[in-house]
């Protein structure tokens, strides 16, 4: 699980969402660009934590593809005659990008006499990778019923590999569907804006019509809530215009396409990764588009 940290850097950014905010409301405030404004400026502010996520999730990828390097060479190492803790001292100095710096304490523990399966568990441990965790439980298992560590060793640097070349198949077999699914979702955004802009006032301006000349009312424009905005005069009138806008046709096409975004992101990370982290991406990418675009289209 990723540990957001509230950094320096964190700090910053919410400023420059802050200032964005003041700005957005001294010289935006009735403007198209306003509500628009506002999510540039919450973007900004959170970006830095959801960039800190994306980075460990890549992290922890690459100590995944890294790992099996490692194993690779710990097993050639025991069966050139090594024991197997002088065998991690030995392949230590390889460079093993990400995974280097565990890989180090590793070999260090093992050099300060920490017993090797010790040592192999911590090191599971803090790379807080569940795919290196199992494996080295599933080796230290192995090996206590009577296994030969070589074997064992090997077994797990095969099946790792297979199930890399597995999630990098399944990755570049969907590479067309995520642009399809792009695609779709910016289509999804057009029609609602065509419905939202052109089809409802249309059909409410045709329902005044019928009103005015046959005095059929149920289709009046009232009854559609085409006007309804946000107050911010005050923080009950904004409560009280909140109410109305949720339930008026810019709520409802809004939230639409937010709940569209949010879970089309999700499922496209699941189909391609195997993981809903890494839908988030998409789904914030999505998320930010869907309410830039729908409150500019509201607000022409």
């Amino acid at each position: 699980m990723v540990k957001l940290k509230f950094s320096r850097k964190n700090q910053v950014t919410i400023g420059i969402g802050l200032f964005i905010l003041a700005i957005d409301f001294f010289f935006f405030f009735g403007e198209i660009l306003f509500v628009p404004m506002i999510a540039v400026a919450v973007t900004v502010a959170w970006l830095p934590f959801w960039l800190d996520v994306f980075a460990e999730n890549k992290r922890q990828k690459e100590l995944e593809t890294r790992f099996p390097d490692f194993v690779r060479n710990l097993t050639g190492a025991i069966k050139s005659g090594m024991p197997a803790s002088q065998a991690v001292i030995q392949v230590s100095d390889t460079d093993y990008g990400s995974l280097m710096p565990f890989v180090k304490k590793f070999s260090n523990q093992l050099e300060w006499a920490m017993p090797f399966h010790k040592a192999f568990v911590n090191f599971g441990k803090e790379t807080e990778n569940p795919v290196i965790r199992r494996a080295i439980a599933t080796m230290i298992q192995a090996e206590q019923a009577g296994g030969n560590i070589e074997d064992v060793l090997t077994s797990i640097t095969d099946s790792l590999i297979e199930i890399k070349k597995i999630k990098e198949e399944r990755k570049s077999s969907i590479h067309a569907q995520v642009m399809q699914s792009y695609i779709i979702f910016f289509v999804f955004l057009g029609i609602m804006i065509l419905i939202q802009n052109l089809l409802i006032p249309y059909m409410a301006n045709f329902g005044d019509a019928q009103d005015s000349g046959l005095g059929i009312t149920e289709t009046s424009s009232g009854n559609l809530n085409l006007d309804a905005s946000l107050d911010f005069s005050s923080p009950l009138n904004f409560f009280k215009s909140f109410t109305v806008w949720v339930v008026s046709i810019k709520g409802v096409f809004l939230f639409l396409a937010l709940i569209q975004g949010f879970f089309a992101g999700v499922v496209l990370g699941k189909l391609a990764e195997g993981d809903l982290t890494s839908g988030l991406k998409h789904s914030l990418i999505m998320g930010t588009i869907a309410f830039i675009t729908i409150t500019v289209a509201q607000s022409i």
